[in-house]
């Protein structure tokens, strides 16, 4: 996702001169090609993110556009304070692309793995946050981003990530509309981010057992689109949310406050990583498997929740709960 948004930004900024692109002294292998292309644009702000985000406000105020690129950790939990008094107070057209979203820096560990930034990004007056899913979305992400106003957080993940959507399904790509994979069955999964792919294999693993699923990618978090979540809470017996986030404050969050506040008769089962620091470090999918983030232990939890057979009672479920 993260060569397709940084292509996509160079391509944009072709036509668009205000385009700036801002790090933190990384990204190296992805961001060459803007430096090459707009030397003038490009500002590498060294290893002082709060600066960094200063300088994209700064910017923005003289009527820029700037994107800024960093690690998760870096780019909201380092220059958190930047961001809520120089970027959301002031409601400037600031953009922050943050890679590396839940455990795809899964060796380096918990000071670089992210699994709080959306609860923290969201909580913030002005801000728009968005996690697509795939290399497609993030490049109608980008694209999307060049129009908006105001602040926005774009979650990425790391590379390597599988396609999903066809071209046709992104033509009419909004902010705060989510896009519906599959149409209503006895349970709608409900994705974001780099869980997509993995939601789809869930759907397949129940499709096999008998259980018809619904699947929306949720994309945009913060406006999420009630609407959506409404009219299929009429048709469906069950919400499930895979986020590779904290359980607490993101996707399902959201998507409970909207089941709350609207007073929708369906059930809600969230998938997430649980609410503590990881004791095992390791690759991406050895987190994810660590943490029951795997197709074949949510299927079963999703079955289990629902009252179906096998009631396989593992680790991995355990630890999501």
């Amino acid at each position: 996702m993260r060569n397709t948004a940084i292509r996509t930004l160079e391509a944009m900024a072709k036509k668009n001169k205000g385009i700036y692109l801002i790090t933190g002294d990384l990204g190296f292998s992805v961001v060459e090609g803007f430096q090459k292309s707009f030397p003038q644009r490009f500002i590498n702000a060294g290893i002082a993110e709060q600066n960094m985000i200063g300088v994209a406000a700064g910017l923005a105020l003289s009527g820029k556009k700037p994107f800024v690129y960093s690690i998760v950790p870096f780019v909201t939990m380092r220059c958190f304070e930047q961001i809520r008094n120089d970027v959301c107070y002031q409601n400037v057209d600031v953009k922050l692309i943050g890679v590396g979203a839940g455990f795809s820096y899964g060796t380096l560990g918990s000071t670089h793995h992210a699994i709080e930034d959306i609860s923290i990004m969201r909580s913030l007056p002005n801000m728009t946050v968005v996690c697509p899913g795939d290399p497609k979305e993030a490049e109608a992400v980008i694209r999307e981003s060049v129009k908006h106003r105001g602040p926005l957080y774009i979650r990425l993940g790391k590379g390597g990530e599988v396609s999903v959507h066809k071209s046709e399904s992104l033509k009419n790509f909004k902010f705060g509309k989510g896009i519906v994979l599959k149409k209503e069955g006895e349970i709608t999964i409900i994705s974001t981010g780099s869980m997509l792919a993995m939601a789809c294999k869930v759907s397949e693993n129940l499709g096999r057992k008998g259980i018809r699923s619904g699947l929306i990618s949720m994309h945009t978090i913060k406006p999420i689109d009630s609407a959506l979540l409404i009219d299929f809470a009429k048709k469906t017996k069950m919400f499930v949310t895979i986020e590779e986030h904290n359980i607490i404050g993101g996707l399902g969050s959201a998507v409970s406050d909207v089941i709350c506040e609207n007073d929708l008769n369906t059930r809600l089962l969230k998938c997430g990583i649980p609410d503590a620091y990881p004791k095992k470090i390791g690759t991406a999918d050895y987190m994810r498997r660590q943490v029951g983030l795997d197709a074949e232990t949510i299927t079963t939890k999703v079955m289990n929740f629902i009252g179906r057979k096998p009631r396989t009672a593992t680790k991995e479920i355990q630890v999501i709960r």
